[in-house]
């Protein structure tokens, strides 16, 4: 079965490591910039509960759904409907059942012939802890302008907060036995859980809206765009039903292997920096038998609690503690933890095979977390997978409008572009 190597392996048995959790090109939405919860963040009010078919079970089945009832009113001026939804999906890291939570909105009016088309949403990185979660937040930590373009668009729109971010204690559920008690962490840039959370996502909005189709095109930024690409690579083999049409990602954090051996060499960027450093706090919580002990020294160990908030009294002194980080604060302690980073990162890295639906990739420019160098080895890469793959910015500026075109085509069933070179048998 694909990716199995990916799940609960350690690149080495029992080697002390640590792992990467936060950040991304939205790494300011983690908690330094008015878009991330307050430091007195206690959640939203709960909104009434909705009506749906809650007798599934297993990944995609809909757990429960309410309305949303503190969110952004340009935002709710756009929905029909508005809601935070519970749903299951699959853990990446050992199979396992979730509990995953996140949000749908439907447009105004009628649906279309043959049913609503369904945007599956994949936001940047917000966090790693629970109340990090878009849902928590009434501008969705600043995916509403993104969210209000698709439903201007006609689609309705299904958001997954990530495995780890959202729940709350009376979410879980007592009708799966399946399901694991793991959910309060979120295994941060691990790409086959994100891409389980956003087809699950369109699963559970498809019971919640009746009138949704089964056809799906997938929209992420950030992490979100690791995300939608795994999901891209996950779709075909994973519980079918439902017909992934195109991949929209910009800014993905795919290739992630680098990030080791800057580390080593000290020449990581601050954003690069906070990225790694909630990476090895997620993956400490992924296995049991880590050491963060040689991957954490100076200022990242002893606000090790401050660098991993997006709220609450740590977080105040978030931005100002990550300007101390010195290079050798996340330096692994030689060749052999450097070995071991590079493994764990390697094994959620993007490719991992091949995708099932064309795809069109915007890249950070040089300077972004994963530079434009190394998104584009990852696409050479893709292409000799036998991947559809499109590159670059598709207007300057904000890529959305013509992303979204992009994605209606794929929905008119028109052939998509393919920068990768021909081959020849």
């Amino acid at each position: 079965m694909r990716r199995d190597a990916r799940r609960g392996r350690h690149p080495m048995r029992r080697v002390k490591v640590a792992l990467l959790a936060c950040a991304t090109a939205f790494l300011a939405a983690c908690g330094t910039t008015s878009t991330g919860p307050a430091a007195d963040h206690s959640g939203p009010p709960r909104g009434p509960a909705i009506r749906a078919d809650f007798s599934g079970t297993g990944p995609g089945a809909l757990v429960s759904a309410e309305g949303l009832v503190d969110l952004d009113p340009a935002l709710r001026d756009k929905t029909s409907l508005a809601a935070r939804i519970v749903y299951e999906s699959t853990s990446g890291v050992n199979d396992s059942h979730s509990l995953v939570t996140g949000t749908v909105f439907v447009p105004k009016g009628a649906p279309p012939p043959g049913g609503w088309q369904i945007i599956a949403y994949a936001h940047p990185a917000t966090g790693i802890q629970s109340r990090c979660a878009p849902s928590e937040s009434p501008t969705l930590l600043g995916s509403a302008t993104d969210i209000a373009s698709l439903l201007d668009a006609g689609y309705v729109v299904t958001a997954t907060d990530y495995q780890g971010l959202g729940l709350r204690d009376d979410d879980h559920s007592t009708t799966d036995p399946t399901i694991g008690p793991f959910n309060g962490y979120h295994p941060f840039l691990d790409s086959t859980t994100e891409g389980y959370d956003v087809i699950d996502s369109v699963r559970a909005a498809r019971t919640l809206v009746p009138a949704a189709s089964d056809a799906f095109a997938a929209y992420g930024v950030g992490q979100g765009g690791q995300a939608v690409w795994a999901a891209n690579e996950l779709a075909a083999d994973y519980r079918g039903k439902l017909t992934l049409v195109g991949v929209a990602s910009v800014h993905p954090t795919a290739a992630l292997e680098g990030l080791a051996d800057s580390a080593a060499g000290g020449t990581l960027t601050r954003d690069q920096q906070l990225t790694l450093q909630q990476f090895l706090a997620s993956l400490a919580k992924e296995y049991d038998d880590f050491d963060l002990g040689p991957y954490r020294h100076g200022v990242v160990e002893s606000d090790w609690d401050a660098l991993s908030a997006c709220w609450g009294p740590a977080y105040r002194d978030r931005a100002q503690i990550a300007e101390r980080i010195g290079p050798d604060d996340l330096r692994p302690d030689g060749d052999d933890a450097t070995r071991v980073l590079r493994g764990f990162l390697q094994k959620t890295s993007l490719p991992q095979g091949p995708t099932s639906a064309p795809m069109v990739v915007v890249p950070e420019g040089p300077d972004g977390l994963i530079p434009t160098a190394q998104t584009d080895a990852a696409l050479a890469k893709a292409c000799t997978m036998g991947d559809v793959v499109s590159s670059g910015a598709l207007d300057d500026g904000d890529p959305m409008p013509g992303l979204i075109g992009w994605m209606g085509d794929r929905f008119a069933g028109l052939p998509a572009a393919n920068d990768c070179p021909a081959t020849h048998g």
